[in-house]
């Protein structure tokens, strides 16, 4: 027989981490130059790659220290 799950405890502060890859791509005057040109790339597609990165570190970032917080 499975044991009853505990219920879930989403109350960690880091979770409140996860807004920065949200609203950071809402901030439309980061982004609207056409310079300067990364690989002949204008700044809006290349800044689209970094946004990338910044949710999936910040993402990494939250899941770690949840998880230890936990032990």
């Amino acid at each position: 027989m499975a044991e009853p799950e505990r219920p879930r405890t989403d109350k960690s502060p880091w979770n409140w981490l996860l807004l920065i890859p949200i609203v950071v791509p809402l901030l439309t005057v980061l982004y609207n130059h056409d310079e300067p040109r990364l690989a002949g790339f204008p700044m809006f597609y290349w800044l689209q790659f970094a946004f990338i990165l910044l949710g999936v570190g910040t993402t990494t970032l939250v899941y770690q220290m949840t998880k230890r917080s936990k032990r």
